[in-house]
């Protein structure tokens, strides 16, 4: 064996392995080889802020294996993703297989194909120290951050906290957005809506101005709005105006991490590391039958608009077999770059083949991957297409002998151009053929009350944009910065809209009056610029840090003799503790805010606050304690809901709560199956009379019988339902809403 090729995935491994020969050997580091330590700060402040790095015990076996095949090959090419993180995982690998920097190789490649893959080893370079050294950089920063700010949060707030310098920023901006809602004041308007017809078509029609003033929202008051409509209702309607032009509706751009994110949470309401976990499937590799595995989409981490000339000599190609000549560009359409570091945008992320269509890959892909993409094909597509032409009609209707002037607008396609592949939500709505003079019949009109909304909470949609709207993070930090806000239950989802909890509240406020810099939207935007710069080469991360680091723990030492736990999380109340007859006090916990008496240790009354403010009622169940008697009520613990004995704290009983799923159990014939959790927390689905039924499944079942044997069916993987018996092989496609 000659050559030794590493990349950081194993799927991705596979996936190179078959593009290249025997004299080839394909490895896979599996992510990170070396890190940070994870029971200590690993970091030598005194010493210029030196990292110590370690082989994380789970990958010592691993790296071991590395050494030895690296020492009976000619060469190593070090093949990780071409971002900062890449280029690391590079150099962490270059440092462990001691090789020296003149025999060093670093291939990258923009997509996973043989002639991308073959092309990248014609030219082989240097490992790029800059890249290196902003990963550092910012792995540095928010380690100084999270070991330095988290055990002060544990000491002033609550056991269990941890703070992040682009997590509690992103934070910031969904407590600010709370607090817009909170502070918000409704106010009424009215409008005035209708339909007429002319030649058997109907249309809507609103009121636009009043005595040649063009009506704003709040103009019209309700006493007006009535009085208008049966003024209205009396006159002839006529038309005064008719107005018709092309309006040119500009293709999209290609999509990038951050608007893929947007566009995949908003059409698919997939999560951001839904979105990404899926697009790296994609990327890396799927089995395509006779072609074996090959990556569908170029590199997804990518903040760039750029497209190969290649590929867009193919899309026009494509564009122009497929859906005809008028639908293809006679020169490519380039779109400005967003990206700061030239380095590291490629290409905006697109499919490796303008030809493969989502259509050929539905019988390959899951449901989920197709979705995704289905997006960034079409989308990808329509940025090369001409602009779509609709015609906007518009036509103002005079209520004679009034003061009031009506309007109806249409619009119709007249080109569809890149809306053919991709959708843009553009509505048809025809109206008649209409001229000045004539006379148009009323069919309804009505006033209408509305109510000014409050701003809506982010999305993750929303927040992805705000972040990158101020600067705040790049294009590998936005699905993890999510995940890891709602993990550390500052933000927690709400009908899909990202909610702060009380702890998030507490803690960003806190953060906001003593760490200001740490949420300070433009310090942090500065910061991310400052690592762009170390990544081009203009600046030294060592200074970068020092200038960061020694005010910040300077603040630090001051706010620990400054600030009370009390004063920080307690608030006083009116209330009495019934059980001692102390005051209770406001405290934080876990799962929020909650009554406790003052009277602790020697008294342990407590209440849970709801999201009002107001005690909690604890919902009782038709269960009685088995130990003591009482009623059983249902309770919040950190793994849930449960059922606690109403009894607390002379009786501690509690049991475990589970989800019904509405089958009843095929063996006992009694029970029901409910939904449970193994020890190492996995699902599986049993009788609820267990012990004495022992059923139990591991997959959810539908409700249904097999057909063929009897037995209870399950949902399976790809939309598919199954039979829960192993000697059975019935499978059909999902019927059942899952």
């Amino acid at each position: 064996m000659k050559n030794l090729v590493i990349v950081e995935s194993p799927t991705k491994a596979k996936t190179i392995s078959k593009f290249l020969g025997k004299d080839y050997k394909i490895e896979s580091s599996y992510g990170h080889i070396r890190d940070l330590p994870t029971n200590k700060m690993g970091i030598d402040i005194e010493n210029n802020f030196e990292p110590t790095y370690v082989i994380p015990l789970k990958a010592k076996k691993h790296a071991e294996e590395l050494k030895l095949i690296a020492s009976k090959v000619d060469q190593v090419y070090f093949a990780t993703d071409g971002d900062r993180e890449g280029e690391a995982i590079a150099w962490h690998l270059q440092q462990l297989l001691k090789i020296p920097e003149s025999q060093t190789k670093r291939i990258t490649f923009h997509e996973i194909t043989k002639q991308a893959i073959l092309k990248s080893l014609e030219h082989p370079r240097a490992i790029n120290h800059h890249l290196v050294d902003a990963q550092q950089a910012r792995r540095i920063l928010d380690r100084l951050v999270g070991y330095e700010l988290s055990p002060f949060l544990w000491k002033k707030i609550a056991r269990g906290l941890s703070a992040g310098r682009v997590q509690s920023v992103a934070v910031r901006l969904i407590v600010e957005r709370e607090d817009e809602i909170k502070a918000f004041k409704s106010e009424d308007y009215w409008t005035v809506d209708g339909i007429v017809t002319k030649d058997k078509i109907d249309f809507p029609i609103n009121l636009v101005s009043r005595d040649g003033q063009t009506l704003k929202k709040f103009d019209l008051k309700s006493e007006d709005a009535a009085k208008t409509v049966e003024a209205i209702k009396k006159a002839q309607l006529v038309i005064s105006n008719f107005s018709a032009s092309e309006v040119s509706k500009q293709a999209p751009t290609p999509l990038t991490t951050s608007t893929l994110q947007q566009e995949a949470n908003r059409k698919l309401g997939f999560s951001a590391k839904q979105t990404m976990m899926l697009a790296q499937e994609l990327y890396e590799g799927i089995h395509l039958g006779d072609e074996g595995a090959l990556g569908l989409i170029t590199y997804m981490r990518t903040d760039s608009l750029n497209l190969s000339a290649e590929f867009t000599a193919e899309a026009a190609t494509f564009l122009s077999q497929t859906y005809g000549p008028e639908y293809a560009l006679a020169t490519p359409r380039t779109f400005k770059k967003k990206s700061k570091l030239v380095q590291e945008a490629h290409e905006a992320i697109r499919p490796t083949s303008a030809s493969r269509t989502p259509d050929s890959l539905k019988t390959i892909l899951n449901n989920r991957q197709l979705k995704v993409y289905q997006l960034i094909w079409s989308r990808t597509l329509a940025s090369q297409m001409p602009e779509a032409i609709i015609n906007s009609t518009s036509v103002d209707i005079t209520a004679e002998a009034t003061p009031y002037v009506l309007r109806a607008t249409g619009a119709t396609v007249k080109f569809s151009g890149w809306q053919k592949v991709y959708s843009a939500g553009t509505e048809e709505k025809i109206l008649p053929l209409l001229q000045a003079g004539d006379v148009v019949k009323l069919i309804s009109l009505e006033s209408n009350q509305h109510s000014t909304q409050p701003p809506a909470r982010y999305s993750e949609a929303g927040l992805i944009k705000a972040l990158e709207a101020k600067g705040i993070g790049r294009p590998s930090t936005y699905a993890p910065t999510i995940s890891t806000i709602i993990t550390r239950k500052y933000v927690e989802k709400e009908e899909a809209r990202l909610k702060p909890t009380d702890m998030g509240i507490l803690v960003t406020n806190m953060l906001k009056e003593h760490f200001a810099d740490i949420v300070d939207y433009d310090f942090t935007a500065e910061m991310e610029n400052d690592l762009d710069k170390i990544a081009l080469g203009k600046k030294q991360w060592q200074p970068l840090i020092a200038a960061f680091y020694k005010p910040f723990k300077a603040n630090l030492l001051k706010k620990d003799k400054e600030l009370d736990k009390k004063e920080l999380t307690e608030e006083t109340t009116d209330e009495i503790c019934e059980k001692c007859g102390k005051p209770m006090v406001i405290k934080m916990g876990r799962f929020g805010k909650f009554l406790a008496c003052t009277g602790y240790p020697d008294c342990k009354n407590t209440k849970q606050l709801d999201s009002k403010g107001e005690i909690e009622i604890e919902p009782t169940t038709n269960e009685v304690c088995e130990k003591c008697g009482k009623p059983m009520v249902i309770k919040h613990g950190r793994f849930g809901k449960f059922l606690g004995c109403s009894g607390y704290p002379e009786c501690k009983t509690i049991k475990g709560l589970n989800t019904a799923t509405g089958v009843k159990c095929p063996k006992c014939g009694v029970g029901e199956i409910v939904e449970r959790k193994s020890k190492r927390g996995k699902l599986f689905y049993s009788c609820n009379t267990y012990p004495k039924c022992d059923f139990a499944l591991w997959q959810k079942p539908t409700g249904e019988k097999c057909p063929t044997c009897d037995s209870l069916l399950t949902f399976a993987a790809k939309g598919m339902v199954k039979c829960s018996s192993a000697d059975c092989k019935f499978t059909k496609e999902n019927e059942v809403a899952e």
